[in-house]
């Protein structure tokens, strides 16, 4: 997967097109990731009552997860684009570069 925790993305499909946002966290399995603040959801959560006697619950907004075929990474320069990989000849590491600019991600 080509997506990392913490990258700078945006949405290029579905109802938040045009947000960006970072990766909160990477599903690979599902081939899914979480961003902040695309996707949000309610949840309506349980009241119960806690150690202090105070009740707990109610509605709660948080970030669902989105695929990735909806998100696209952004480059500092260029804006969202698509990434590659280039190996590095002295050492052999793989290096993820932008396929606009050619700079490192």
């Amino acid at each position: 997967m080509k997506f990392k925790k913490g990258d700078t993305v945006a949405v290029i499909a579905g109802k938040d097109l045009g947000t960006q946002g970072r990766i909160l966290e990477v599903i690979p399995r599902k081939n899914k990731v979480i961003v902040e603040g695309v996707n949000r959801v309610t949840r309506h959560e349980k009241v119960t009552m806690d150690r202090r006697g105070q009740q707990t619950g109610g509605i709660a907004h948080k970030e669902a997860p989105i695929n990735v075929s909806n998100i696209a990474l952004v480059c500092g320069n260029d804006g969202p684009t698509r990434a590659g990989y280039r190996v590095e000849e002295g050492t052999g590491a793989k290096v993820r570069i932008c396929k606009k600019c050619g700079g490192e991600i």
